[in-house]
């Protein structure tokens, strides 16, 4: 978690407009930092999105710095000047490094993880990034909840390379080997029980979602034993 102080939008000036599908605006403060800020629809939205990045985080898959915001509907990234901001421009080791987090897409249920035009994948020096997890965990990319469709068993190991429905998901992911689906895999399985229940519940999740995320990770290594 970052030291900064919340972000508040009383000390910040609008400098840019808004880029994805949520209601957004780039802010400047007095120093000349930039933030991303979004305004979500409700409180819960701002921590599923926040603690979806969290996971990311503990996975090691690179996602944008994630700030706290003083208004519990915002969530805040800090501003990076990408060379890169779609999966077409990737070169080939670039699309190696995205597939390599496929297991962290599917494990959080981010069926938005190459985004709907492909421009959810990006790159700053070097380094792939997914540029938006709103998708994850409990949620859809526009907000709607996931309901029933987000449970303890993880499709979207298949569903991510195969849907019609998810081109751009399909693109990137489809071509993977089994060894390279199965590395992506243990990103997940390798991680602590401990580690992932503490990230969730310490940064406001339910224990019931705690549960979910866990059996979700039983379920992949379930998947991968049985490669």
């Amino acid at each position: 978690m970052s030291s900064q102080p919340p972000l508040s939008l009383a000390t910040l000036t609008r400098v840019g407009s808004q880029l994805g599908t949520n209601p957004a605006s780039i802010y400047q403060n007095s120093a000349g930092e930039r933030f991303y800020l979004k305004m979500l629809e409700s409180p819960m939205h701002a921590r599923n999105e926040w603690i979806a990045a969290q996971l990311y985080k503990l996975a090691g898959a690179p996602v944008f710095e994630y700030l706290r915001c003083e208004d519990s509907c915002h969530v805040a990234t800090r501003w990076l000047t990408l060379e890169k901001k779609s999966i077409a421009q990737l070169s080939a080791e670039e699309r190696q490094q995205a597939q390599h987090w496929l297991g962290v897409h599917a494990w959080s249920a981010n069926w938005d993880a190459a985004g709907f035009n492909g421009d959810n994948q990006g790159a700053f020096e070097g380094t792939v990034l997914t540029l938006d997890v709103g998708g994850a965990l409990c949620y859809r990319a526009h907000g709607d909840p996931k309901g029933k469709a987000f449970g303890t068993e993880v499709n979207e190991l298949q569903t991510l390379r195969s849907d019609k429905d998810n081109p751009h998901a399909v693109k990137l992911f489809a071509g993977m080997t089994d060894a390279a689906i199965a590395e992506a895999i243990r990103v997940v399985t390798e991680l602590s029980d401990t580690a992932i229940h503490h990230t969730i519940t310490c940064n406001g999740g339910s224990q019931k979602l705690a549960d979910k995320i866990l059996a979700r990770k039983a379920d992949m290594a379930r998947q991968l034993a049985a490669m």
